[in-house]
């Protein structure tokens, strides 16, 4: 299969529309999780929380994963007391 396809009038507009709309989305999306990672920062701050904890429960919030969180810490919980680790 070549990838050299030839692009009709048609295909090559809507590859130069598709570019410039996903780039202004990842732009825009660049831009919220920029500010979402400031507004963390600042919370945690505030809160003596580490950032990385806000921001892993916005992510478990956001995806609704608290069940898999809870089931993998318990196995972690489980492997480092098997290895005395815990401490």
């Amino acid at each position: 299969m070549s990838d050299n396809k030839i692009f009709n009038p048609e295909e090559k507009a809507k590859l130069k529309h598709l570019m410039t709309e996903g780039m202004s989305v990842l732009s825009e999306v660049e831009a919220l999780n920029g500010g979402l990672a400031d507004t963390i920062k600042a919370i945690a701050e505030e809160m003596d929380i580490k950032p990385s904890v806000l921001k892993k429960a916005v992510s478990v919030a956001y995806k609704s994963t608290f069940t898999k969180a809870t089931d993998d810490f318990e196995l972690l919980d489980n492997i480092l007391n098997t290895v005395d680790r815990t401490e």
